[in-house]
């Protein structure tokens, strides 16, 4: 079976705080994003392996990725059999993107189909949360205003019908999460929740009202990525931000009407 994980954007990123657990509490908005996509195949085989190639493989452990964490979870609880998993990466890393969470949800996916599992998507959600913070939207893939440490999702509609994205990476940089967290300054609990503000404000006027709150560090260690930002201002976005811990830009732009 071959399905391509798309990516992910945050409408806004609030980080409220470090919880008990080593965790950050936050608040953000997911939107998928499918002008990036990774290749992923899996097949039954008499041993499991895990092979990675593509212009966005870094060089890490295939045993270590989240697509052979994905199988071991359903391994250990329902015995499936051995896959081979292949996975072409094409999506940016260290890009605030979520390639690799997306590639961990797809493959619990693809192995609830193949073995027929008969998992719902709310408790393949449940086995995507043990994969990583992000995962478990990926389950959906539609909107939705997270909360937690991410993982807890409410379905939002936006005002998006008359806008288009516009996603661009700059060339060589990228930002792992431990350096995003290592200078952030969490902007607390004051104020309306993300979601409202949201569904709240035109689009026209997020830029005066959302934010990231990663930018702040981000954008002093990697002066490309608010020239980027900017650039998309100038281009004529409504709205511009960087997406999760960086380095990706996204921009709003209003849609081109069809004759």
């Amino acid at each position: 079976m071959i399905v391509y994980p798309n990516v992910k954007l945050n409408l806004g990123l609030r980080v409220l705080g470090k919880r008990g657990d080593g965790y950050h509490e936050l608040q953000t908005v997911f939107v998928p994003y499918f002008g990036f996509s990774d290749t992923l195949e899996i097949v039954p085989a008499s041993s499991f392996e895990v092979e990675i190639s593509g212009p966005e493989y870094g060089g890490w452990e295939p045993s270590e990725d989240l697509t052979a964490r994905a199988w071991r979870l359903l391994r250990a609880d329902f015995g499936i059999g051995p896959v081979h998993i292949s996975l072409e990466k094409n999506s940016p890393v260290g890009a605030g993107l979520g390639g690799g969470s997306a590639d961990g949800a797809f493959t619990l996916a693809v192995l609830n189909d193949m073995f027929s599992l008969g998992l719902s998507l709310d408790k393949l959600a449940d086995y995507a949360s043990c994969l990583g913070s992000d995962c478990p939207f990926f389950i959906y893939n539609f909107p939705m205003y997270a909360t937690g440490r991410g993982e807890i999702l409410e379905p939002v509609s936006l005002p998006l019908d008359d806008w288009r994205f516009e996603v661009e990476v700059p060339r060589g940089v990228h930002v792992s999460t431990k350096e995003a967290y290592a200078s952030l300054t969490p902007s607390g609990a004051a104020g309306a929740d993300l979601k409202t503000t949201l569904s709240s404000t035109p689009v026209e006027k997020w830029k005066d009202v959302i934010v990231n709150d990663f930018e702040a560090s981000v954008f002093a260690k990697h002066p490309e990525i608010p020239a980027l930002k900017q650039e998309m201002y100038s281009r004529g976005a409504v709205f511009a931000s960087m997406s999760g811990s960086g380095s990706a830009v996204f921009g709003i732009f209003a849609a081109q009407k069809q004759k």
